[in-house]
């Protein structure tokens, strides 16, 4: 189990290392989470903010596993590979405005917009 544990903590660390979206949103996290409690958010919009921005997270990490297997598999451009990881990148930018459409319905009002 301390095995699988380490390798799903490397995998982590490797998008850390070498995605610099990840980075991004890992920031947007930090941001959100501090205006969640300045603005004392309820718990069922911190459930909300959670859902979204796990999700985002997990998109980024199985787009960069797309992306990292096929370029172990294909040494050279192919439309098919261009499409595979341009179809992983959109489901990264689909959960991206959904979590910002989250958080516009939580913290608009707070902001006055």
């Amino acid at each position: 189990m301390l095995v699988k544990f380490r390798a799903a903590l490397a995998g982590v660390l490797y998008c850390l290392r070498t995605q610099i979206n990840m980075v991004i949103h890992l920031a947007a996290m930090v941001a959100v989470i501090g205006a969640g409690w300045y603005f004392q958010v309820q718990p069922w919009e911190w459930v909300a903010l959670t859902i979204t921005i796990t999700l985002v997270l997990a998109a980024e990490a199985f787009n960069t596993a797309v992306e990292v297997t096929i370029n172990l598999y294909t040494g050279k451009y192919h439309p098919l590979a261009r499409i595979a990881k341009d179809v992983a990148a959109g489901a990264v930018l689909i959960t991206a405005l959904g979590a910002v459409a989250v958080a516009y319905f939580i913290f608009g009002p707070r902001l006055g917009l």
